[in-house]
């Protein structure tokens, strides 16, 4: 293989056109020849290149609404002839084929068109590239030779290279094929994917495939010793960190990532202006207002102790008001996640507190689209996937086991706490009062020590506070507990042996329960 590889000739063939018109102008005045089809050719020719028209060339014209543009033989020749094999250069020859030294092609969008809400099967199907595959991996193949773009990121270095060295190094050229190839076979398996989903019964597909891009190497994992990267999943459209814009602040860590996607995930569950306040991947306070700022405070106000050090999750847009409460002396914020930062907030949070520096602004944009509802799982040898637990509950399911009815005015508190105990881990009690956490015990292998936990964090506060578990209570001995604590309502999913014996001692110290019939475990 020779190593820097002229570029003479070049065939443009995109569907994203981003950056297309500077690469074409670059190639232009290093004199090279470009052939181009259709929509691309049109978009070329606007922006004054002079453009090689491929059904000229070819003698045969575009047919079938645009399916059949370059799939002929005097395309494929060029890009697949060895150029220091006489027979296949004298092949060419004798059928009047052109060489072709660079094949710049990104595909229809169908992974893009899939994901859209009301996307017909048609639709999709039509957006199955054809062409384009098959020009990647011609080139791809014939590497040697042959140099590929399949992304506008990879235009730049084509022309360095070419105003450098007049042609493409093979180092370059391995590099842009593996890239092609890789681009092929996501773009494959998207197709497989949503055809496997479209005809295969049953909830989950026979197979899957997963294909991540690596975005970001990071300092470290959860400790020093371990190394860490992200890596993007191209199927997500909706709000979520690994495509999120950082507005300010250091590096992320691993540890911030998966704090502030917990985060992101209680808020954006909820309806009203809510914060969410995490540490170690548990929430140590979240609430719900009218106001954001207001929501702020309260979810600060959880555990004021262990606020010190945590990242906040938004479901409004940080304004001045929340962002001047974030500043008062005596708190420290690691990283904040919300849909957008007024510029004044901005100009707050990385002016003003002691640690403006170092908080990470995280802007995710709207919350209106779901995110995902599948969960995954990587376990030794294979991977657990299963629905996410976001299916919503409405009072209106729920049963009052007791003969002591709920206080109407309880019911804001009780939904919010059994809101969030799902995003808790389990064994999971919380309690909450004002619809703001005070108290939560997470984690623990005893439900009763998560109920002790919960009460010692709330303090004087789960005097008049709800309790919601995440599962039955095996015993009527956390009953006795709340109790103790003046707890005035629980809600847990019931389903327990001993049901009736808790029933009783709710009855007993007067506290009404209400039962759910649905556990939200989270290991």
């Amino acid at each position: 293989m020779t190593d820097v590889v002229p570029i003479r000739t070049a065939l443009i063939s995109v569907s994203d056109k981003l950056g297309l018109a500077d690469l074409a102008a670059g190639l232009q005045a290093s004199g090279v020849e470009i052939y181009s089809t259709g929509g691309t050719r049109r978009h070329l020719e606007k922006s004054g290149i002079d453009v090689l028209d491929v059904a000229e060339y070819t003698k045969f014209p575009e047919m079938l609404d645009g399916r059949v543009k370059t799939l002929h033989p005097k395309i494929f020749g060029g890009i697949l002839a060895i150029r220091d094999r006489d027979d296949h250069m004298d092949a060419i020859e004798e059928h009047d084929i052109v060489p072709m030294d660079l094949i710049v092609v990104n595909l229809y969008p169908f992974a893009a068109t899939a994901a859209r809400p009301g996307a017909t099967r048609d639709e999709c199907v039509e957006q199955i590239d054809i062409g384009g595959p098959s020009l990647v991996r011609a080139a791809a193949k014939n590497h040697g030779d042959v140099a590929v773009a399949t992304s506008p990121q990879q235009y730049g270095e084509i022309l360095a290279q070419l105003d450098d060295a007049g042609g493409t190094t093979l180092e370059l050229r391995k590099q842009l094929a593996a890239d092609a190839f890789d681009h092929t076979a996501n773009y494959d398996r998207a197709i497989a994917d949503f055809l496997c989903g479209d005809t295969i019964g049953g909830d989950f597909p026979t197979s899957m495939n997963l294909s991540f891009k690596r975005k970001t190497q990071l300092r470290y994992g959860e400790n020093p010793h371990q190394r860490a990267a992200v890596y993007v999943d191209p199927t997500v459209r909706s709000a979520n960190l690994v495509s999120a814009r950082q507005i300010s602040g250091k590096e992320l860590s691993y540890n911030n990532l998966l704090d502030l996607d917990s985060a992101l995930e209680i808020v954006r569950s909820l309806g009203s202006p809510a914060v969410s306040v995490m540490k170690h991947n548990n929430p140590c306070g979240a609430a719900t207002d009218e106001t954001v700022a207001e929501a702020c405070r309260k979810a600060l106000d959880g555990d004021p102790l262990s606020a010190f050090g945590s990242v906040l999750g938004f479901n409004r847009t940080v304004n001045r008001d929340t962002a001047e409460m974030l500043c008062e002396p005596g708190l420290f914020i690691e990283a904040i996640v919300a849909p957008d930062f007024s510029a004044e907030a901005v100009g707050l949070l990385t002016t003003k507190p002691k640690w403006r520096d170092n908080v990470r602004l995280m802007q995710v944009g709207r919350l209106d689209l779901p995110a995902s509802s599948i969960q995954r799982r990587f376990v030794s040898g294979g991977m657990l996937v299963q629905d996410a637990d976001r299916m919503t509950s409405s009072p209106l399911q729920w049963k009052t086991a007791t003969e002591t009815e709920v206080d109407p005015e309880l019911w804001d508190d009780i939904a919010f706490a059994w809101e969030m105990v799902r995003h808790v881990k389990s064994n999971a009690i919380v309690l909450a009062k004002d619809t703001s956490l005070v108290g939560v015990g997470a984690g623990q292998m005893s439900r009763v020590d998560s109920v002790e936990i919960s009460i010692d964090k709330a303090g004087d506060r789960s005097d008049g506070a709800v309790l919601a578990s995440d599962a039955f209570f095996p015993f009527p001995d956390s009953i006795e507990a709340a109790a103790d604590a003046g707890i005035v309502a629980i809600i847990q999913p019931g389903g327990s042996r001993r049901d009736q014996d808790v029933i009783d001692a709710c009855d007993k110290h007067g506290i009404p329960l209400v039962l759910t019939g649905r556990r939200h475990f989270k290991h």
